[in-house]
């Protein structure tokens, strides 16, 4: 197994149980919610942001996951029809287009959002943390969104020239 199938099989593993214990601290999160205000008579107010915070790093990580796996929504009938010489064209256009993406939106303009809300000295509502380090999930995940789509190409490459 190459070097470069090791890093990306760990790297997936990773972000696979750091979406897992989101996902659980949302669940209990939650869950303490509806306890507190149902059996404790009282509401914390934190829950629900901390609730909305977890779901936005769940989201755009998932997005990574899902890139990562080749998993994402995608309709492929017309895809379906092409020659295998003309579906590997299509799939590396698909990967650059998805690594131009990562790298205007998720990355120029996340890194554009953190600094703006870290120079202004944004702050979330109740937890009082500094904005910007929620939305630094934005070009972190836009980085491995980038190594995944290069990762992919190569093997697009490999297989090309393995046939």
């Amino acid at each position: 197994m190459s070097t470069a199938k090791i890093i990306f099989n760990k790297v997936n593993k990773l972000l696979e149980w750091f979406l897992i214990v989101i996902f659980a601290l949302l669940v209990l999160d939650v869950l303490f919610q509806v306890f507190s205000r149902y059996f404790l008579g009282t509401s914390f107010t934190w829950t629900e942001e901390f609730a909305r915070f977890s779901l936005i790093w769940m989201t755009i990580l998932g997005a990574a996951y899902l890139n990562a796996k080749r998993e994402h929504l995608s309709m492929d009938f017309l895809y379906q029809k092409f020659s295998t010489a003309n579906k590997r064209r299509v799939s590396i256009l698909i990967e650059v287009f998805i690594f131009l993406f990562a790298l205007v939106v998720m990355v120029i303009g996340g890194l554009n959002l953190v600094y703006t809300t870290l120079h202004l000295e944004q702050l979330s509502g109740t937890l009082r943390i500094p904005l910007g380090y929620v939305y630094a999930i934005m070009p972190f995940s836009g980085l491995l969104i980038m190594c995944f789509s290069i990762y992919h190409i190569s093997n697009i490459y490999s297989s090309k020239t393995n046939n």
